[in-house]
């Protein structure tokens, strides 16, 4: 008997989602491929949490570490989005803008690590900076209409709405027959696919990232 079924179930449906949408990216020409590494950390963390959530939780000892884990894959996976948009918005060989952004979240778990608040609500907590980060560079994007810009921030807000899912009262996502966490797993699938459409797009291959991005900073 699965101890949580409907988180479960839906973050087993999630992790399938997103592991056949990377499998799916091998066949399409990628501009940068941590696109498709930040599909498969998703992917594999969904899957870990399905079986965290039908299994682990059972013993609250090693569903402590569990969640560790599967946070730590999310990191991970946030990570190469960063790396992907870098890619995409100031061209390759920008390991110094990225090391820069992410440490800015690095940096503000070390401070709470520091002041005794570590953990893994605060190493998630911390991760939205390097997702504002993932923001703030498509929206630049768009003000240089990248061609790119505009479906990776649906996309990414797509998934931002989906997170406000998880916040919802179980009075409310419970009109659809699910807890907030299992309505927020669902939620999600809309998320991935329009991410993954967007790093998908067909477009003619760029040297060293947008042409006008380009321009402006060589001026």
């Amino acid at each position: 008997m699965l101890v949580q079924p409907a988180q479960s179930l839906t973050d087993l449906i999630l992790g399938i989602v997103v592991v056949t949408l990377a499998v799916r990216m091998r066949r399409v020409r990628l501009s940068h491929r941590h696109w498709q590494a930040s599909f498969w950390w998703s992917g594999i963390a969904a899957l870990a949490g399905a079986v965290h959530h039908g299994f682990i939780v059972r013993w609250p000892r090693w569903g402590d570490v569990s969640w560790a884990i599967i946070s730590a894959m999310v990191v991970v996976a946030i990570s190469y989005l960063l790396a992907a948009t870098v890619a995409e918005v100031l061209g390759p060989g920008r390991a110094r803008a990225f090391w820069l952004l992410r440490s800015l979240g690095l940096i503000a778990y070390g401070v709470l690590a520091v002041t005794g608040h570590a953990g893994v609500t605060a190493m998630l907590s911390c991760e939205s900076l390097t997702m504002f980060c993932v923001l703030g560079l498509w929206g630049w994007a768009a003000l240089h209409h990248h061609e790119l810009a505009r479906p990776v921030l649906v996309a990414i807000l797509a998934s931002g709405a989906a997170g406000v899912v998880q916040a919802l009262s179980p009075g409310i996502t419970g009109w659809v027959g699910l807890d907030p966490t299992s309505a927020y797993h669902l939620a999600q699938i809309v998320g991935m696919v329009l991410i993954y459409r967007a790093a998908t797009w067909r477009r003619p291959p760029i040297e060293g990232g947008h042409p006008d991005l380009l321009a402006e900073n060589a001026a």
